[in-house]
């Protein structure tokens, strides 16, 4: 099979760091690359294909929201009551890594 010459330009860090780690891995730089590529290559076809199915659920989704009319624009929290704005800034809170006393879950305090 015929070879196309591919060139890069590096960082003299990156250089040199990638000559290192060709080097302790017994191969030359160009063979060294090649194969990180190809592998990095494998994998994101690997990821792709995995999520495929999820990918084409969402294009769909996307579609079908595109036909849908647009709300008119609200200020949701002032339709909230003063309970109803404090239950979800705990739950903010919870999420965010703070529990009820404002400490985070799972540290002393």
């Amino acid at each position: 099979m015929a070879k196309t010459r591919i060139t890069i330009s590096l960082e003299q860090d990156q250089a040199e760091r990638v000559r290192q780690h060709a080097e302790r891995a017994g191969m030359d730089v160009s063979g060294y690359l090649v194969h990180a590529a190809t592998r990095q290559m494998a994998e994101s076809d690997a990821i792709e294909e995995q999520f495929a199915e999820v990918d084409a659920l969402i294009a769909q989704a996307e579609r079908a929201a595109d036909g849908l009319p647009a709300e008119p624009a609200s200020e949701p929290a002032a339709e909230l009551t003063e309970q109803e704005r404090r239950e979800v800034e705990e739950a903010l809170g919870l999420v965010h890594g703070r529990d009820r006393q404002d400490r985070r879950p799972g540290h002393a305090a």
